[in-house]
């Protein structure tokens, strides 16, 4: 069974604040989500914003830097294409091979409109997931605002 892939267009570099709050979003419909970052100052960064992001929320999670048992966090962030939680929502704050993605029923790539390189690259993998027979989709970042700036 092929992935629900979309993805976000994002015209700024904001991806920090649209990670939360996807992860919000499936973790309110009770999936289990991994979101894979580029590197460990990135997973740092963004395991700290996750509780300060939304005032009115909490999304339980870890970073699965190789220190922890990550398996019963519902959300976990992690920098290499392993699956330590099973989640079955894979959000790409970095991207990441197809072999690796397609292990997922849901998959949420990102648009980088705001950089030429970017776009293009996603552009391809966009492009790639067609090919393999997926019909992703795009959507944009700001039906996602939670309202509380």
């Amino acid at each position: 069974m092929q992935p629900v892939v979309e993805f976000v267009r994002l015209e700024r570099a904001e991806k920090a604040k649209v990670l939360c709050q996807l992860a919000q979003q499936f973790f309110g419909q009770k999936h289990r989500v991994l979101i894979r970052v580029e590197d460990a100052e990135q997973a740092m960064a963004l395991d700290r914003y996750m509780w300060t992001w939304d005032r009115g929320s909490f999304l339980p999670h870890v970073w699965d830097n190789g220190a922890v048992e990550c398996y019963d966090e519902p959300i976990t962030i992690c920098t290499e294409a392993r699956n330590s939680n099973g989640a079955t929502v894979l959000i790409a704050g970095a991207p990441c091979a197809l072999d690796f993605s397609r292990r997922f029923r849901h998959v949420v790539d990102f648009a980088e409109t705001w950089d030429d390189k970017r776009r293009a690259a996603a552009r391809e993998r966009f492009k790639l997931w067609r090919e393999l027979g997926c019909q992703p989709t795009m959507r944009e970042a700001h039906p996602l605002e939670t309202g509380d700036e």
